[in-house]
């Protein structure tokens, strides 16, 4: 097989929107056509150009019968005789849909994003996992996140799926973590080896320079032009702790607002309701403002301007991070990627893989100490200190987590498929 050509299919509940796994999976995209591979999706939701996607609704986690088999399996504490033949009725299907799939665009290799990690799609987990040995396609399993990493998971009616298909163990499937402590825990809990792969951003193509687009972006948001801009760019979950960053907000010596540029995501709305809360209770200027930016800069229904995640970062004057759990932390990167300040948690990963590398961050372990917020004030005021700290931050992520390194991580792992044809 002449691995110089090949045509790869990625396959995921999703892959549109700002979610990690959809923006990191662009990233694999851009670099193996740089490479001359082809690639193709099947998913449930997808702003991939539609000639190479292959829609089926029962694949994404928030379908109807999917979410119905979620609550059965990860909300009660038994499960029925009806939630397995739900779940193989579906299976059945997905796997015929990932025939076609192959078929319709001629598929040589899979590169499976999340869907054999996290179990928001049982079904499709387990019709990849009999696809895969029914064929012995050659797979690359991107490992994000696993269940074992979240606590409504851990104890369920559900081992048997879990232990069989997330992730799958057969020898045709190849696995791909984005951080070490996951590989770890892969090779203790199954016995897989794996290849650490770590998120990217292209270093080697600065951002452009600012083209005006985003100077009405306070006005547009309401926001004076005198207020400190704090930009919290992540989804809205519980995870992410962006209580501490409102607190954060309420003890700076200075008029700010806390800005969110993504939806509340896929664990309902109820926190988003008590951040808001929150945020009027101490009263600090907080806005969720995810129907004005996305991925890539357009236009509302009504004509407004929707700004590019890009854009946030541009107008913003430091971004908090005060997550607890991450896989890797797409954020930091970005920050990193667009020379802006940055406070947040000392996360195990990036305790790990992440801060011995040298970064320059204010960082705090479970609490905001005073210490920390005169730090802030200290950033926030002394223009050439973030010059200073921002540009070290960016020639350390141009050595470790370029589009380079991606490249040849990509080149070795597609040659050891290929030598297993």
């Amino acid at each position: 097989m002449d691995n110089q050509r090949m045509r790869i299919g990625f396959v995921s509940t999703r892959l549109s929107g700002t979610d990690g796994v959809s923006l990191e999976t662009n990233k694999w995209v851009d670099v193996l056509q740089r490479l001359k591979h082809e690639c193709f999706c099947f998913c449930g939701e997808s702003d991939w150009p539609e000639e190479r996607v292959h829609i089926v609704p029962e694949a994404h986690m928030n379908h109807p019968e999917i979410l119905k088999i979620d609550e059965m399996l990860f909300k009660d504490k038994k499960r029925s005789g009806d939630t397995g033949r739900v779940i193989h009725k579906l299976k059945k299907h997905l796997k015929a849909c990932l025939y076609r799939f192959v078929d319709r665009f001629d598929v040589n290799l899979l590169i499976v994003e999340n869907a054999m990690s996290l179990p928001m799609n049982v079904p499709l987990g387990i019709a990849l996992a009999e696809f895969i040995g029914e064929t012995s396609m050659h797979t690359i399993a991107h490992h994000h996140d696993f269940w074992w990493e979240r606590s409504r998971y851990i104890k369920s009616p559900a081992d048997d799926y879990l232990r069989s298909a997330f992730p799958c163990t057969m020898s045709s499937v190849y696995h791909v973590v984005i951080n070490s402590i996951a590989a770890r825990e892969l090779a203790f809990r199954t016995g897989i080896g794996s290849v650490l792969v770590p998120n990217v951003m292209d270093f080697d193509s600065p951002p452009s320079f600012p083209d005006g687009y985003a100077n009405d972006m306070r006005q547009e948001l309401g926001i004076k032009k005198a207020t400190t801009i704090l930009l919290q760019p992540t989804r809205i979950v519980p995870r992410k702790k962006i209580e501490r960053a409102i607190a954060l907000a309420r003890r700076i010596n200075t008029e700010c607002i806390l800005v969110v540029t993504h939806k509340a995501g896929d664990e309902g709305i109820n926190y988003q309701i008590y951040l808001k809360e929150f945020a009027n209770i101490i009263g600090v200027n907080f806005l969720c403002a995810a129907d004005r930016f996305a991925y890539r800069r357009q236009t509302t229904s009504d004509g407004r301007k929707v700004y590019s995640i890009a854009d946030a970062y541009s107008q913003a004057n430091l971004v908090t991070y005060p997550s607890v759990i991450e896989g890797f932390g797409n954020a930091f990167l970005e920050t990193i990627y667009y020379r802006r300040p940055i406070i947040m948690e000392a996360y195990e990963i990036f305790k790990c893989d992440i801060q011995p590398k040298g970064f320059k961050v204010i960082w705090f372990d479970d609490f905001i100490s005073r210490k920390t917020v005169e730090d802030v004030q200290n950033i926030l005021c002394d223009h050439e200190l973030a010059i200073e700290w921002t540009e070290t931050n960016y020639q350390l992520g141009r050595r470790y987590y370029s589009y380079q390194t991606l490249e040849k991580r990509l080149v070795t792992s597609l040659e050891h498929c290929a030598g297993n044809w």
